[in-house]
């Protein structure tokens, strides 16, 4: 049988190009990645269905084109040439998805269903916007591969590149989320990241204008025999267990960690990078071993055992050791960013580079079974990617909240039990003759013992499986604090759903309700005041409101103060994460009126702002109460975009009002916030006390504020007047004594102020850098250091007006 020639010039010197190339394109990648997740989920919005969407179809398109284009595209194509149009196409198609989003948008909201018909039709938004450029990334490896050989050194270079892509998709999350995002806008992003796939493309271009292509004799493999035939399969199974469990891995490990560094968008790049920088080591450790072992298989089958205990490892770390530390504040970024990152890879890079190091393993393991270097890559990178939508998929959209991540970690440890198997395990081996140095054939050795060290490998890791506790109940409320907690707070319950985990705990006589490691809400009294306010202010004004929307669920309270208002008739809460609304009812039915069975409630699990984008209907009240600025994609719900689609939806008439936190912010953040809202409801009102909240009011036709009509309303309804004075409001004119401004007296104090936009997400990473901060009363106080009684804004009685002028006057600033 003829033999392939080695393709030219795989010296040193173009192997580098490739290593240089497919760094390149990695970060392009990386960069294209959070872009287009950001845009799609103002769109589709941000829940665990549509996240599984959207990764699901990004890795599906690279899952294709790497099967695709060895398949489609001959081998006398120059592989510089064909890799330079795959990037030009990709910078062009990222361009075109920038540029076609509103488009998207608009026609989606317009035809958008719930239920499966709504999941169904957010897959085809994502098909028709991710499918084209990631089909040209996924067969960008192949490409690169078919200038090298099909053999274990061809295998051990394609294992070096991966490695590249690796490293280079670190540098994209790293620039990505500590500077381009935090400084310009997505489209800037985008534009630069279509610039390096034009700088790529023209190198490559160079590249192959220097050296001509030789096509290499590809032949087809020789007919395996049926023990040849099992060993190639089981490698492709094994890959793909191994992206299984590391992706897996990743959904559960993201999530844990989060609650540890906090969900910032900070935190996020760092424990991404954390995780491809151990692939990335671990690939390129896996390409010297796959050229220099003589048995790929058995050291992938090693690899994939050793993981059983990485991520046992990872779990006695996060539920046992770090929630057990005493945390105390950085005193500086730089600090807390080195922590966030020592963190990260303690718990992940043991684990990471074995995954890592399985990819080369498994390519020089199936290199005696393909000839084509484009097919070998493809097959292999395929096989890992259909296995890492599996486990993406699963995890996050069943497993998590079926399971819980204790038994979610132990299914990944099992993942990787059976992926050895099938390396290591005699019955799976093909034929390998053994010989002496005399050239006879020497008898093997009895599968028994050949299996023993497996089977002792996997006594062991259903071990360690075991042995992975509960997740810590404290480190879900707390996070961080979680160790400073024990011993002073009791937990009542501890739940992992979809979208978040969340607690609910009790101490010195105060019932808190915790979300992602921070308290979102309490019936300590100044938590009661403002969750009162943001629905007495809007629904006292407006006088008899008959629909209302609240974007939230949080403990109810909310809510639940709109339940005396017999007006009302319809109300609808929108809540991401399914557990909460029974929280609610569970723990806070006391505070919230039992709310969620009220026969007028209906609960919608949904993105609020993918709620408000897709919802016909129209209310007389709005009401928002969502999470801080600072945590990962909450920023959407205070930008201009959203606040003119809640203006749209209102009625005649209608009142919106928004939660702002004073604490754990910064001025800038804060002005930020409030300018934003101001710059969609001109007419808008601020209302809150010296302490750590503030509650924006505005109207979608602005009119005066009656004193009388409120205090005759709260006198008319004796179940709304006991639920204010609760929080102590015993008239109108304490209530409305929270004023603290309008968009005419805080004008000087916002001069400046950046507005939130859709397409820059600033704030987000401006929050992010005073996770640590609490100085509300002096953010308060500048804030109202221009306010004046508007004489214009309340009409009253003579009495009315004076008391309220008196009880303004006298308040603390």
């Amino acid at each position: 049988m003829k033999k392939a020639p080695a393709p030219p010039q795989t010296s040193r010197r173009w192997v580098l190009l490739l290593v240089a190339l497919s760094f390149g394109s990695g970060c392009a990648a990386l960069l294209y990645q959070i872009v287009w997740f950001q845009l799609l989920e103002f769109v589709i919005g941000s829940s665990a269905v549509s996240l599984a969407v959207l990764l699901g179809t990004f890795m599906a398109g690279l899952c294709l084109g790497s099967l695709l284009l060895p398949r489609i595209v001959s081998t006398a194509r120059h592989p510089l040439r064909v890799y330079a149009l795959l990037e030009f196409g990709i910078g062009a198609s990222g361009v075109a998805v920038l540029a076609g989003m509103p488009l998207v948008s608009r026609l989606y909201s317009t035809t958008v269903g719930h239920g499966i018909p709504g999941i169904l039709l957010r897959g085809l938004v994502a098909t028709i916007c991710l499918l084209p450029p990631t089909v040209l990334m996924g067969a960008t490896l192949p490409a690169m591969g078919r200038w090298l050989r099909a053999n274990a050194r061809g295998a051990s270079q394609l294992g070096v590149l991966y490695s590249a892509n690796t490293i280079g998709a670190v540098a994209g999350c790293l620039l990505a989320g500590f500077y381009l995002l935090r400084i310009y806008d997505l489209a800037t992003v985008t534009y630069v990241a279509a610039a390096l796939n034009s700088a790529l493309a023209l190198i490559s271009i160079g590249a192959a204008a220097s050296v001509a292509h030789d096509r290499p004799d590809v032949e087809e493999p020789p007919v395996a025999s049926p023990q040849q035939t099992v060993g190639a399969w089981t490698v492709y199974v094994a890959i793909g267990l191994s992206g299984l469990s590391a992706l897996g891995a990743e959904v559960v490990w993201t999530r844990l960690l989060s609650l540890l560094l906090g969900p910032t968008v900070y935190s996020f790049s760092i424990i991404l990078a954390c995780l491809l920088t151990g692939l990335g080591i671990g690939s390129a450790g896996g390409a010297v071993l796959a050229r220099r072992t003589q048995n790929p298989r058995r050291a992938l089958g090693w690899c994939q055992l050793l993981l059983t205990g990485a991520v046992a490892f990872a779990a006695y770390m996060l539920f046992e050791f770090f929630p057990q530390q005493l945390y105390r504040p950085p005193g500086n970024l730089a600090t807390e960013f080195r922590s966030d990152v020592t963190l990260s890879l303690m718990t992940m890079l043991p684990a990471a580079c074995l995954w890592g190091a399985s990819f080369p393993l498994a390519l020089a393991a199936a290199a005696s079974h393909e000839r084509d270097p484009g097919r070998l890559v493809g097959g292999i990178y395929a096989a890992n990617t259909v296995g890492a939508v599996i486990g993406a998929t699963a995890t996050s959209l069943l497993l998590l909240a079926w399971l819980g991540t204790q038994n979610v970690q132990r299914l990944l440890i099992a993942a990787s039990a059976l992926a050895g198997v099938l390396m290591l395990a005699p019955w799976f081996q093909p034929p390998q003759p053994r010989r002496s140095p005399g050239g006879k054939r020497q008898k093997d050795m009895p599968a028994r013992w050949r299996a023993a060290p497996t089977i002792a490998a996997l006594a062991v890791a259903g071990l360690l499986a075991v042995r992975i506790d509960p997740v810590p109940g404290l480190l879900v409320a707390f996070g961080p604090y979680a160790g400073n907690a024990i011993g002073r707070s009791n937990v009542l319950y501890t739940g992992e759903g979809m979208n978040t985990s969340v607690a609910v705990t009790e101490g010195d006589g105060v019932r808190s309700f915790h979300v992602s490691g921070k308290v979102e809400a309490s019936n300590a009294p100044p938590d009661m005041q403002h969750l009162r306010m943001l629905a007495h202010i809007p629904a006292l004004t407006h006088g008899g409101p008959r629909s209302v929307l609240v974007v939230g669920c949080g403990a109810g309270v909310t809510a639940g103060s709109f339940i005396p208002y017999s007006s009302v008739e319809r109300m609808v809460i929108v809540e991401i994460e399914p557990l909460v609304p029974r929280l609610a009812s569970q723990f806070f039915s006391r505070e919230n009126n039992d709310v969620v069975r009220d026969p007028r409630v209906t609960v919608v699990n949904d993105d609020g702002r993918h709620y408000v984008l897709t919802t016909p209907e129209t209310f007389d009240i709005i009401t928002s109460d969502p999470i801080h600025p600072w945590v990962k994609g909450s920023a959407s719900l205070y930008t201009k975009e959203y606040f003119e689609l809640v203006r749209r939806h209102l009625k005649p008439g209608g009142i919106v009002s928004q939660w702002v936190p004073l604490y754990e912010s910064s001025q800038d953040v804060v002005k930020s916030e409030v300018a934003t809202f101001f710059d969609v409801f001109p007419g808008g009102t601020i209302w809150g006390t010296k302490g750590g909240d503030i509650v924006l009011v505005g109207q979608a036709d602005p009119s005066p504020i009656n004193v009388d009509a409120i205090e005759e309303r709260m006198k008319r309804s004796e179940a709304v007047a006991a639920l204010l004075r609760e929080v102590g409001f015993s008239s109108a004119i304490d209530l409305l004594a929270t004023y603290s401004g309008r968009a005419s007296e805080v004008g000087p104090w916002l001069a400046g102020a950046e507005i939130n936009r859709d397409l820059s997400l600033r704030l987000q990473y401006r929050a992010g850098l005073h996770l640590d901060f609490d100085n509300p009363e002096a953010i308060y106080a500048s804030m109202i250091s221009g306010r004046t009684y508007p004489d214009d804004l309340f009409v009253a009685s003579e009495g009315l007006k004076q008391a309220l002028k008196r009880a303004l006057t006298a308040r603390p600033e």
